[in-house]
C-alpha cells in the first residue's frame, strides 16, 4: 500500500516510523514548514521532518493543502492512503477524497470524549481516569469522522501534558499500524461517533497558565499537570513569575486561606500552598530566570516563602 503520511510533532515519528519498519511505501511526508525558534530565529524543522529525512524519504512543506498546485502535486503521489498525525493543517476536500482507503488520523483521545486541538490537555483537566487514542477516517468537520479502533491507558498521578503524550505517541503508532492493516483487509466496519458524548477543547492559551488560588487544590492540580510542558501554571512571587512545575493536590486538608504558603507537617519534601479547598502540596517550583528545583531547595534560598501570601 502507498502512503502519504501528514505530521509535524515529536510524538507523530512513532508512527512514521512504524510504517516504514512494516513495508508500507511512504511515498512522501507531508509537515509544516520549517519556523524560526530560539533566541537567534533560526529557521528550525519540524521533528517529522528530521526523522523523514532520515529515513530517506521525499518531505513536502506547503504553507497550505488548499492550493490547486500543492493538491495536484500530493495527488501524483498517488496514495492509497493518507495517514495523519497531528500534521497542523486542515485537509480540504479534494484531499480527503483523493485516497481510495480514505484519509486516516491519530487522534489523542478517546472520541468522542475530547474533540478539537488539546485533547491530552483536556484529558487531564477533566479529571479522566483514562486517556487515550482513536483512530478515525478524516471528514470534514472536525474529529468526527467514523471510528477504526480505540485503545485505552491509565493516567497515572504524576503524569503530564508532556509525559502523557509522550506514552500516547507510543500507543498511537501501534494503533494506527493494526487498524490501517485490517482496514485494507476488509476486516473493519467504521463505526460512527455518539454525538451525544462529544466534548471539544477550543485552542489554548498562554493566559490559561496564571493559577486562581480561589479554586480547588484538585482543579489547580490537574492544571498543573495539563499545562506542563505549556504554557505552565505560574503564580507571582517577589515581583517575578514562579511557576509550579510537580505539585500534589490535598483536597481534605484544611486551608490556611488562598494563596497563603505553610509548611505541610511530616513533609519535607513540598510547600503547602492554601486554595479555595483544600491546600496545594508544590513539590517542584522554577523562579523566573533560575532553573527548576524541589520544593526543600526553593525554601533554602527564600526563607522568608512561608507564611506569605501569593495573589491570585
Amino acid at each position: 500500500m502507498r502512503i502519504v503520511f501528514m505530521g509535524s510533532p515529536e510524538f507523530a515519528v512513532p508512527s512514521l516510523q512504524n510504517l516504514v519498519d512494516s513495508g508500507y511505501v511512504v511515498a512522501a511526508v507531508y509537515t509544516q514548514p520549517d519556523r524560526p525558534a530560539g533566541r537567534g530565529h533560526a529557521l528550525v524543522p519540524p521533528p517529522v521532518k528530521v526523522a523523514a529525512l532520515g529515513l530517506g524519504l521525499k518531505v513536502e512543506q506547503p504553507e497550505s493543502l488548499k492550493s490547486e498546485s500543492v493538491i495536484a502535486g500530493l495527488a501524483r503521489y498517488k496514495p492509497e492512503a493518507i495517514n495523519v498525525c497531528a500534521y497542523g493543517q486542515i485537509l480540504p476536500n479534494a484531499v480527503l477524497e483523493m485516497p481510495p482507503f480514505k484519509c486516516i488520523n491519530v487522534h489523542f483521545s478517546l472520541l468522542p470524549r475530547h474533540r478539537g486541538a488539546s485533547p491530552v490537555v483536556s484529558t487531564l483537566l477533566a479529571g479522566d481516569e483514562f486517556a487515550g487514542v482513536t483512530i478515525m477516517i478524516v471528514t470534514p468537520k472536525l474529529d468526527t469522522g467514523p471510528v477504526l479502533a480505540r485503545a485505552a491507558i491509565t493516567i497515572l498521578p504524576h503524569d503530564n501534558a508532556g509525559t502523557l503524550t509522550e506514552k500516547l505517541g507510543v500507543v498511537g503508532a501501534d494503533l494506527l499500524l493494526e487498524a490501517l492493516t485490517a482496514w485494507r483487509r476488509g476486516e473493519i466496519e467504521p463505526m460512527p461517533q455518539e454525538e451525544s458524548q462529544s466534548t471539544y477543547f477550543s485552542q489554548m492559551q498562554k493566559e490559561a497558565g496564571k493559577i486562581d488560588w480561589t479554586l480547588p487544590a484538585l482543579t489547580i492540580w490537574r492544571q498543573v499537570r495539563a499545562y506542563n510542558p505549556w504554557p505552565g501554571c505560574y503564580t507571582t512571587w517577589d515581583g517575578k513569575q514562579l511557576k509550579v512545575i510537580e505539585a500534589e493536590a490535598l483536597p481534605d486538608m484544611e486551608t490556611p486561606g488562598a494563596g497563603k504558603i505553610i509548611e505541610i507537617p511530616g513533609r519535607k519534601d513540598a510547600v503547602g500552598i492554601g486554595t479555595g479547598k483544600g491546600v496545594l502540596a508544590v513539590e517542584r517550583l522554577q523562579l523566573q530566570g533560575k532553573r527548576a528545583v524541589t520544593a526543600a531547595e526553593f525554601l533554602r534560598g527564600q526563607r522568608d516563602f512561608i507564611g506569605q501570601k501569593l495573589p491570585g
